[in-house]
């Protein structure tokens, strides 16, 4: 295993805590970018999130800077705190036999303790720009002896207005060093910064097509808003995944997380408006497997890295190609199989076969899973919506046909007076020998199926049931 790695030029030190992580053989990245690193060449890469990127840039801050120093040799800029930490606690790992000392730098956490960390001694930062700054204002952070500078995110980092802070942080650090820049994607804004403060670097693309995704299998389960928690539990019931569920909002994430609090699953729930401590908290948790469910939003898409998560669901379906990528990369990782699952409603089915197309990856239509005997924990109500055209209307079966004497005119009047139903709510009707297929507009929905059947037609008891979609 350790000789895959060194073949690439990496320590044997290095080699070894890869090994003891479990990493069987380089990523297409890693093999790529590092031996160029190590022959000096700054390096500005586009790679998805995914695709071992960290290894990339921690063994080769840990093959060319010394240990034990008292300021940081290195610095690794990120976008949030969770990165931060991942970043920090990945390094930390990589370095076991190196002894090099790698801590998080990031607001909203004790900068007292932060200033005490690095007046121990420190040989790698993965900080936040902004809390970087700051310590550098303050005159607590001194980056003179800076040898490499790492960028990751760095499309994030810029759509989240860090360039002023970026730049102070580049001027702060000696014009001798080398850099590093990671980016899912390459916006003129990171070719200009690339072109001001970069020597001739190496440009290396890891395409969509070596996406780290061959060991997740992707479905996508139809299913309306309303039905979405019922199809979660018969997933949680039946499967008994580690999964990391993704909403769109802050609202829906804590709506989830109490609902299913309610039902008494073991579940908590991260998000940006959360403090520090409780996130950090939420976190560990779910790492130690003290939670087997974690209810996020995109703030863990890029910022949580846990190896062992079986399943992604997307609760709310995303709607751009790369938010899906980051968040279904959260599994299938370190050699495991993984399982990402999006509940996909009529109005976004669209979604699927335009990420299909874009990708080449076959997204495959799942039903929700049944066992016999299973009581369900949230029940499945009918969701007209889903069930609806794009006209609003829902088709119905009603147990009145031709054989029963009724046109198409006396079972619309029929269907009107009994469910109280107006008239222009009733659309096409199909008139079978024994039973008829009748459009009612979603909105009258719970009249045709609750209020009509209450009803007898010439001494026949009335049946209503609703149909799929065509």
């Amino acid at each position: 295993m350790i000789s895959k790695f060194t073949d690439l030029g990496i320590s044997e030190e290095v080699a070894h805590a890869m090994d003891d992580m479990g990493w069987e053989e380089p990523t297409p990245i890693q093999e790529a970018a590092i031996p160029y690193g190590l022959k000096g060449h700054d390096l500005i890469a586009q790679a998805q999130t995914g695709t071992g990127k960290t290894g990339v840039f921690g063994a080769l801050i840990l093959c060319i800077i010394p240990a034990h120093q008292k300021l940081p040799s290195a610095i690794v800029l990120v976008p949030t705190r969770e990165l931060a930490v991942q970043a920090a606690e990945e390094i930390g790992r990589l370095a076991k036999y190196t002894g090099h000392i790698c801590i998080p730098i990031y607001g909203g956490a004790s900068i007292e303790k932060q200033v005490d960390q690095l007046n121990a001694g420190v040989d790698i930062i993965a900080g936040t720009p902004g809390r970087v700054r700051d310590l550098i204002e303050r005159g607590y952070l001194n980056l003179s002896l800076i040898k490499t500078v790492v960028m990751d995110e760095s499309d994030r980092m810029l759509d989240m207005g860090f360039i002023k802070d970026i730049e102070f942080i580049f001027k702060a650090c000696p014009t001798e060093r080398r850099m590093m820049m990671f980016s899912a994607t390459m916006p003129e804004d990171i070719k200009r910064l690339a072109a001001d403060y970069m020597t001739r670097p190496k440009e290396i693309n890891v395409s969509k097509d070596e996406i780290m995704l061959d060991l997740t299998k992707q479905y996508y389960i139809s299913v309306g808003r309303r039905n979405k928690s019922w199809a979660l539990t018969r997933i949680i019931d039946i499967d008994k995944p580690k999964a990391l569920i993704f909403c769109q909002t802050i609202k829906m994430v804590d709506t989830l997380e109490q609902r299913m609090t309610e039902h008494h699953y073991k579940v908590e729930a991260l998000h940006g408006d959360m403090p520090q401590s409780r996130r950090e908290r939420v976190m560990d948790d779910f790492r130690e497997d003290k939670i087997d469910l974690l209810i996020a939003t995109d703030v863990a898409a890029r910022g949580l890295d846990i190896d062992d998560v079986s399943y992604v669901i997307n609760y709310d379906m995303p709607d751009d190609l790369d938010t899906y990528i980051h968040r279904i990369g959260r599994t299938g990782r370190a050699g495991r199989v993984g399982t990402a699952v999006s509940f996909v409603t009529s109005a976004e089915e669209y979604l699927i076969r335009e990420f299909e197309l874009r990708t080449g990856m076959k997204i495959e239509k799942r039903e929700v899973p049944e066992e016999e005997g299973m009581k369900d924990s949230i029940r499945k109500v009918t969701d007209y919506d889903q069930l609806s055209d794009p006209f609003g209307m829902v088709r119905f079966e009603i147990n009145l046909g031709k054989n029963d004497k009724v046109g198409k005119v006396s079972l619309a009047d029929y269907i009107c007076r009994t469910g109280r139903i107006m008239d222009a709510a009733v659309g096409k009707i199909q008139l079978g020998l024994n039973a008829s297929v009748v459009e009612v507009h979603r909105d009258f929905g719970n009249r045709m199926l609750m209020d009509v059947p209450r009803t007898k037609y010439r001494d026949k008891q009335i049946n209503v049931r609703v149909l799929d979609r065509k």
